[in-house]
This record gives C-alpha cells, sequence and structure tokens, in this order.
C-alpha cells in the first residue's frame, strides 16, 4: 500500500514511529512538503503540477499540517479522489476557534463559553463598558503556531495586547480556577492516550507544580472525560485529534479541539496510527483490511476518514 505523509517535519516522532512500522510491514511512505511548491499549482499532473511520486495519489494521506499550503495540497489531493486523514473540512473547521465552539456547543459537548471580537481593543471596551467580566482568556480567532493565547486579569493587560496584535481576530473565554495543569487527552481510531500537561496559563499561584506529567495516564481518566472525547470526534468528524480539557476533579470543560496533535511520548499511538492507515487506505483502494489483531484481512468498509465535521467517525 503507498501512503502519503503530509507534512514538512516527516522526522516528527511519532511520524516517523509510524512509518517505521509500515515499511516494515512492506509499505510505501513518502512525505509530500506542502512547501515544496506553490499552493495554487496546477494538479493535472502532479500535486504540484508535475509528475511525481504520488501520480496517481497514494491510497491514503495522513494531514499533519495546517498551513495554507498544506490545507490546498490535502484539498487537491480529496478532489482528485484521495482519502485523508482528516479530511481538509474538518481539519479547517478546527482552526476556527469560534466555528469549533459553536458546534460543540450545539452538540451538547460541554466547551467553554467562547465570544469573538475583531481584534483585543473590541474586548477592551466591551470590558471597560462592563459587558465582558475579567478575568479571561483570549486567544486568536484563527489557531496557528504562535498565536495569541494568554490570561487577561485586568484592563492594562487587554491594553497592552491591543497595542501587540492590533489587527488580529480574537476569541474571549472565561479564565476558570484549576489546577495550573491542563489534561491532554488523544484520540487515534478512537484509541484513547493522555497525560497532563503544565499549562501555558498557570501564573504565579501554580509556581510550584512539580515537572512532568503529575502521573496521568488513561486508568486515571474518569469515564466522564472519556466519554466527553470520543465524542468530540464524532462532532467534528475526527480520526486523529486531541481534547483539552480543564484539570481537576469537577464537571470536565473543553477548551480546545486540535485535529492530528502530536501525540508525542505516548505508547501504542504510532501503532494505533499505522493501524487506521491500513484500514483506510484499504477501504479507500478496495484492498481488503487487516484484522485489528493482524492475524490476518477482513472485508474493506467505508473509511471513516470521508465524514465530514458534524458526522460520526468509526
Amino acid at each position: 500500500m503507498r501512503i502519503g505523509l503530509i507534512t514538512s517535519a516527516p522526522d516528527h516522532p511519532v511520524l516517523a514511529a509510524t512509518a517505521a512500522l509500515l515499511t516494515a510491514r512492506g509499505h510505501h511512505v513518502e512525505a509530500l512538503d506542502p512547501t515544496a511548491g506553490p499552493a495554487g499549482a496546477d494538479d493535472s499532473d502532479g500535486p504540484h503540477g508535475h509528475a511525481g511520486p504520488f501520480d496517481p495519489p497514494a491510497d491514503v494521506y495522513l494531514l499533519k499540517a495546517h498551513t495554507p499550503a498544506a490545507l490546498a495540497l490535502a484539498r487537491r489531493l480529496e478532489e482528485r479522489g484521495a482519502a485523508v486523514v482528516n479530511p481538509v473540512a474538518a481539519t479547517e473547521l478546527c482552526q476556527d476557534r469560534l466555528a469549533m465552539a459553536e458546534l460543540a456547543r450545539r452538540a451538547g459537548l460541554p466547551f467553554a463559553p467562547t465570544r469573538a471580537a475583531a481584534d483585543p481593543a473590541e474586548l477592551l471596551r466591551a470590558v471597560e463598558a462592563g459587558e465582558l467580566l475579567l478575568p479571561i482568556v483570549v486567544k486568536s480567532r484563527h489557531s496557528r503556531r504562535h498565536d495569541l493565547v494568554a490570561r487577561v486579569d485586568d484592563p492594562a493587560r487587554l491594553r497592552a495586547l491591543a497595542e501587540e496584535w492590533p489587527d488580529e481576530p480574537v476569541v474571549a473565554q472565561p479564565y476558570l480556577p484549576s489546577t495550573g495543569w491542563d489534561q491532554k487527552l488523544w484520540v487515534v481510531a478512537g484509541q484513547l492516550f493522555c497525560a497532563r500537561r503544565r499549562s501555558e496559563l498557570a501564573g504565579p499561584e501554580h509556581a510550584e507544580l512539580p515537572d512532568g506529567d503529575g502521573g496521568f495516564g488513561p486508568a486515571e481518566l474518569s469515564a466522564e472525560r472519556a466519554a466527553v472525547a470520543l465524542r468530540a470526534g464524532e462532532v467534528f468528524g475526527l480520526d486523529v485529534y486531541g481534547v483539552d480539557l480543564l484539570d481537576g476533579p469537577g464537571e470536565p470543560v473543553v477548551v480546545d479541539v486540535n485535529a492530528f496533535p502530536g501525540i508525542r511520548g505516548q505508547a501504542g499511538a504510532p501503532e494505533a496510527l499505522a493501524a487506521l492507515a491500513l484500514r483506510v487506505g484499504g477501504a479507500a483502494s478496495g484492498v481488503p483490511r487487516p484484522r485489528a489483531d493482524g492475524t490476518g484481512t477482513g472485508a474493506a468498509t467505508p473509511a471513516s476518514a470521508d465524514a465530514g465535521p458534524g458526522t460520526a467517525a468509526g
């Protein structure tokens, strides 16, 4: 089987380990760098307008990049009939934090209340008018590397953000007291992984927190929180994704959903991702797919990666 990796970093730990597993089983894996050619190139002969190793398209592509060039490339491949994990529409939805929040709340997920603004200055005016209460968390509306994520406790901080990010569309969420940690839940085709990570919003009151993941694993994850994470995949049409929950013993609160996150240091994640690639690729090409236990083959089934946002992903 031919598996494509849409990424400019094929040496990423989870991708490299997944590729090694697939190659060891006799499959062909090759990275397709979205920065190698113009995002708008004609794809009549190949992904960048010329013949290449993915002409015709591979059986399945793993979309481990969220840049405009990567999404444009993946969309062209989908238009040519290629299976992409995760689908472009679902990936794009998770880049818009307002659209993400609105869909999550309509679907009954316990997502943090989210308010959009044209820029931080608009939020400042709302605070000064008494329409928005502090403290809040301010984030770039459009998720990307090195975007804005900041805790705001007073108008002075919001004023500084307005000067530093004058034209940045943003969202605001209420800052909820927490332990200073986030619960990072990752799902690969229904298989759950998790860890506890120090929050980038942790304040001075959390200065004494120990390093590491806080001893948090699947055994410590409540059934309710696990159910929220799995439900998010159904709502957003994702097979590989992350869900960020506030840490603590209370009701789960979702603060973010990420398409195809890093899933670093999670034993079993590369194996789960390799199995997903073979299952989706086999279904898309009509090739009998491997059984879950690896002992043989079963009948090909429709690829869950074809599910769009708001539909169930198997």
